[in-house]
């Protein structure tokens, strides 16, 4: 099984991060940060997720077309390993997705086949969590001068990722969450 999503348009501009938690109210004044328009190169970036292994795969391009699409799906067939005898690609309702190149792409790859997730269920498809994961890792907290640039973070993130990638578990807790005790009307116990 596969996850395949775009992420974008993205452009070469300034992304915030995380804001340091202040005790103090800093006094109300001006703006000291200039407004950051990102006219300095856009595009999309392409991905594939591999939710039994962790491993991803990414690739910029400059639009989300029918053509870029299936220039990506042949990415993704080189990508993956060649001993699958099945592959369900997991994708939303994108009109690019369902476009004739597409079917033709299936008929060419005899393996795989597309899972169209439910209008209005993206969560069902897990490459969006990690789409989360990635934009923290490549684009949290940094100021971009080219669309090279972005491309440049993305690469690099994605590399870090798959250096340490780990499985995803439908519906497994955080490490750091502690486990909810059930209810109040739970009787403590005897010592």
């Amino acid at each position: 099984m596969v996850c395949l999503d775009e992420m974008g348009p993205l452009s070469a501009k300034s992304y915030p991060g995380r804001a340091p938690i202040r005790t103090h109210r800093p006094p109300a004044g001006r703006a000291k940060q200039e407004i950051d328009y990102g006219r300095r190169g856009k595009g999309d970036i392409f991905g594939a997720f591999c939710p039994a292994t962790g491993a991803a795969l990414t690739r910029p391009y400059a639009g989300r077309g029918t053509a870029n699409w299936v220039a990506f799906l042949e990415e993704v067939e080189g990508w993956l390993p060649g001993d699958i005898e099945r592959v369900y690609a997991i994708a939303d309702n994108l009109g690019s997705h369902r476009a004739t190149d597409v079917l033709l792409f299936l008929l060419a790859h005899a393996r795989w086949e597309m899972v169209f997730q439910p209008k209005y269920a993206a969560y069902l498809n897990l490459i969006e969590p990690w789409w989360k994961i990635l934009r923290s890792l490549a684009l949290a907290g940094r100021r971009f001068a080219s669309w090279a640039d972005v491309v440049d973070a993305i690469a690099q993130a994605t590399a870090y990722w798959n250096a340490h990638r780990h499985p995803f578990v439908w519906g497994r807790r955080r490490r750091h969450k502690p486990r909810r005790q059930p209810g109040i009307a739970l009787l403590p116990r005897a010592a």
